[in-house]
């Protein structure tokens, strides 16, 4: 099935529900965020992986929701943190009503993603709170070492990739892994989309934080620099810190103390000190190397290879964004 006939039906799913009820003021929020846009990567997951296991993707529709929601209302919550003023080009839920609504109506958002999880029998209802439980306390954590990250000057790669994997992977990992629970398959099947899953999302977010760097501002729908104008100690920063002289360290080091009106130049000198050292070479050989650990991890299903070759499409469909 295309990519687009998934993202057509979840869309039409979330659409028929109806968010605002009394009172408005919590649940306008919710169906606000919902419609600001974004690709639904997430859900569409859940989908193609029920649909891998010969079971019907609409089984798992109501799983798809409560991975979008539960997504969003992370978004939501983040927004407050960072004080973010736009979402995908609209006021943030907090700045367009306020920060109490925006806390309250992220509180509702993740109870109601449990609730989505309700239209399952018991058994599969175990099963998927279970995981999804277990992924939204990791996500919790990958945020909180997020912002420990800000004012520590001792972190190091594998912590970096560690708060990535908690922060942006396992959600991608439980996405796939809750399709296939709803797909019937078996265990040992469940953990290797989860791998596939886990691996394929840090590669992801890997490739996001060179693309900030790196990326085509005609596509890549940020603003170039914006981690380094933020001093954000992503991987470029991190290897680059590894590998540098002392005279280059220190020019690291004092710019990533600076907060700028004006940023050109700081992007400039850190974006030089970056090359100096390959290291946007050997980042996209570390977002390679998960990449390819992803697509192994999918030789273990027993599935069709027409289905393995969808999954494999949706990573590079994930992937491929003008590397």
């Amino acid at each position: 099935m295309e990519i687009s006939q998934y993202q057509e039906d979840f869309t039409s799913f979330l659409k028929e529900k109806k968010w605002v009820k009394e009172p408005k003021n919590l649940y306008e929020p919710v169906e606000y965020i919902l419609s600001l846009g974004g690709k639904k990567l997430r859900p569409l997951l859940t989908l193609m992986a029920c649909d891998a296991f010969n079971s019907s993707h609409k089984e798992a529709l109501s799983a798809a929701l409560a991975v979008e929601v539960f997504h969003n209302f992370t978004l939501l919550h983040d927004d407050i943190m960072d004080e973010a003023p736009l979402r995908r080009g609209k006021q943030t839920v907090h700045e367009k009503w306020n920060i109490n609504t925006g806390i309250l109506s992220g509180d509702a958002m993740l109870i109601l993603a449990y609730q989505f999880l309700e239209a399952y029998p018991p058994e599969m209802f175990h099963k998927l709170t279970k995981l999804f439980s277990k992924t939204a306390i990791e996500v919790c954590e990958g945020q909180q070492l997020d912002i420990d990250f800000e004012t520590r000057k001792d972190v190091t790669i594998d912590e970096y990739l560690k708060m990535i994997r908690l922060k942006t992977a396992v959600l991608t990992a439980a996405a796939l892994k809750m399709g296939a629970i709803i797909g019937g398959a078996s265990e040992i099947e469940t953990k290797s989309i989860y791998t596939f899953g886990e691996n394929l999302g840090i590669a992801f977010q890997l490739q996001d934080d060179y693309l900030d760097t790196f990326g085509d501002p005609k596509t890549f729908g940020k603003q170039i620099g914006g981690d380094i104008i933020e001093n954000k100690k992503t991987y470029l920063y991190l290897k680059t810190m590894e590998l540098a002289n002392s005279v280059d360290k220190e020019k690291m080091t004092f710019f990533y103390n600076q907060k700028l009106s004006e940023n050109s130049i700081k992007i400039d000198e850190v974006t030089r000190v970056f090359e100096k050292y390959d290291v946007p070479e050997i980042m996209r050989s570390l977002i390679e190397d998960y990449t390819q650990t992803a697509y192994k991890s999918l030789e273990a299903l027993q599935i069709s290879d027409c289905k393995k070759n969808d999954l494999q499409a949706i990573g590079e469909y994930l992937l491929v964004r003008n590397m």
